[in-house]
């Protein structure tokens, strides 16, 4: 007989997955069932020392008529660390998900199962013996078979569909759970049910080392009520090495058992508590698996990306209403919400009923509120009236939303430049430098900026400015375009002014009109065709007005005005009074200048 545990016991689980939790569901015509062997030649409870572990064993798939396989799953279990590389029908399987746990009671003792998803295996051989190989757990036995532990067993649960069966949801839970006798009692509640008719329920254990020889308050208990399947799963023996599918009392060390549970689930469950007990074996439950009667639909919504363009908030959305995962038709009429950043933007209608395994299309055109960034995630949540309730009793209410991280276009930002100002060339021409504008007007570096001397050709892109340094207004003021685009393509257009200012003249204050092209008359740089309202007066020395001069006159050439003989006026010093008639320079300028003769 196995040994009673004395010492201190501490079970502990090396990952949170090990905690037994939803791992598959399926809703429709669809129904399970297990196919496995134990590798133990006898139950550990009763073998001769040196122990023993088969490496090979049989079992077979037996389906009615009708059946096809919709998923399989390879289970394999032994006392150990670990073997994940095995064979079926001599194809090799290598573990995807594992599980552990370990026993400390003065030594270490531990355990192993593992996962592989085998559909396309299965499904290509169907019915037929299968030949589960080269699991070695040898070089542990030495250990556990002091505590009769030791073991080794493979198992399928399969997943079959039938247009024959009633509508149903199923659901494959795992992990790596034990009961023991110092952890005498263990709960696993089994959520994401949805009991619609508890007819022909049922559930299925895939549990590791239990013995048939050790019946100690051990009980399987489903919302309080304890279940059993005598003769084969008595009461208070329910993990016994049996395999209620054969019918067989020889699957040493583990459990292949189903349960109908039809009188101890009720219509409107969503979870059921599962209570197992132990007074002295030591089981670990690998897998439960959930058959219920179910119509009920499953609705879901996808959208595709909208089509975006530059500083447009109107969004034209094509979405997808599915009622694939479900037992029964999706009714016209269910509420469709659209949200951005949790407000409400949108919503609409399916417009037809939607059959099991069936989808409808629609368009709905939603306008995103100034208020939101232009980075916000956009949701379409199907059932929901626009505050999250729903009308439609589903198999899942968790999975009504889509959502989509979007990012709309926009004209990029800009400093707005300043207008530029630059001497008066004469009438009104000027020239400038707004080279430095190229950076300064741009917010983000890699923003792309050009100057144009049209918003026509601004928004087209032609006839771009090429000289910005020393770039020529022939008469001023002169608009400049600016066009700003960023990396989306989206651009923005601003606009400076080009100005031009009388600067202040320069005269050349000594004449020689000799007609040697050099200072032959009186020349004030600046002057002409920038001051234009301008008189000019030169005055002799004893303070006669002698010349004088505007826009109209050429430059004085050293002559008296109404001479009497002779009108050269003398070499010597002369005085001037230079009148700009400018409002910036109200005061007359005044100087003296020298006559050569």
């Amino acid at each position: 007989m196995k040994k009673l545990l004395v010492f201190i016991l501490f079970v502990f689980q090396h990952t949170f997955s090990q905690n037994i939790g939803l791992y598959s569901q399926f809703n429709g015509r669809y129904d399970f069932t297990f196919v496995g062997n134990t590798l133990n030649p006898v139950e550990n409870s009763f073998q001769t020392f040196p122990a023993s572990v088969l490496t090979t064993s049989n079992a077979t798939l037996t389906l009615n008529s009708g059946d096809v396989i919709e998923s399989a799953y390879l289970y394999w279990a032994g006392c150990g660390t670990g073997d994940f590389g095995v064979k079926l029908n001599g194809t090799d399987i290598t573990a995807t998900r594992t599980f552990s746990n370990t026993l400390v009671q003065g030594q270490t003792f531990n355990y192993f199962s593992a996962f592989a998803d085998v559909t396309p295996q299965i499904q290509a051989t169907g019915n037929g013996v299968y030949t589960f190989s080269d699991l070695d757990v040898s070089s542990f036995l030495p250990l556990h078979s002091q505590n009769s532990t030791n073991f080794a067993g493979w198992a399928l649960i399969i997943v079959f569909k039938n247009p024959v069966l009633p509508l149903n949801q199923l659901n494959i839970y795992d992990g790596m759970q034990v009961v023991s006798a110092l952890q005498n009692n263990l709960n696993v509640t089994l959520n994401a049910l949805n009991v619609i008719d508890n007819l022909d329920a049922k559930i299925g254990f895939l549990a590791w080392e239990g013995d048939s020889g050790l019946a100690v308050n051990e009980t399987l208990r489903i919302n309080g009520n304890i279940i059993s399947n005598p003769p084969l799963n008595p009461a208070n023996n329910a993990f016994n090495g049996t395999n209620s599918v054969t019918n067989s009392n020889t699957l040493y060390n583990m459990d292949l058992d189903i349960y109908n549970i039809q009188n101890n689930i009720n219509v409107g469950d969503t979870s059921a508590l599962i209570q197992l007990t132990s007074g002295q074996d030591y089981v670990m439950v690998n897998a439960i698996v959930t058959k219920l009667n179910s119509q009920l639909p499953d609705a879901r919504i996808t959208f595709t990306a909208p089509d975006l363009s530059c500083n447009v908030r109107e969004l034209t959305l094509n979405y997808t209403v599915t009622n694939f995962n479900s037992t029964a038709d999706l009714p016209a009429n269910t509420p469709i919400t659209f949200y951005a950043d949790g407000v409400v933007i949108g919503s609409t209608f399916t417009q037809n009923s939607i059959p099991i395994g069936g989808f409808e299309n629609g368009t709905i055109i939603v306008t995103i509120p100034a208020s939101i960034p232009l980075q916000f995630n956009l949701m379409a949540q199907v059932d929901d009236i626009g505050n999250g309730t729903g009308i439609i009793n589903e198999i899942s209410e968790s999975n009504n939303s889509f959502t989509l991280p979007i990012l709309l276009l926009a004209s990029p930002n800009f400093n707005q430049p300043e207008d530029l100002v630059s001497c008066n060339l004469g009438l009104t021409r000027a020239k400038f430098d707004f080279s430095s504008y190229a950076n300064s007007i741009k917010i983000e570096t890699n923003d792309l900026v050009a100057f144009y001397e049209s918003e026509n050709d601004a928004i087209a892109e032609i006839n771009q400015i090429a000289n910005t340094t020393n770039f020529e207004a022939v008469t001023t003021p002169k608009t400049i375009w600016v066009r700003i685009e960023n990396t989306d393509g989206c651009f923005s257009i601003t606009s400076f002014l080009l100005k031009s200012r009388n600067c202040e003249i320069i005269v050349y204050n000594a004449v020689s009109p000799n007609n040697d092209g050099l200072n032959d008359t009186f020349f004030i740089d600046g002057l002409r065709n920038i001051y234009v309202n301008f008189s000019l007066e030169v005055y002799n020395r004893w303070g006669r007005l002698i010349w004088t001069g505007n826009n109209n006159k050429p430059d004085w050439d050293g002559k008296a005005e109404n001479s009497v003989g002779d009108s050269d006026s003398p070499g010597g010093t002369y005085y001037y009074i230079l009148y700009l008639n400018d409002p910036k320079y109200p005061d007359p300028m005044n100087g003296y200048l020298y006559l050569k003769r």
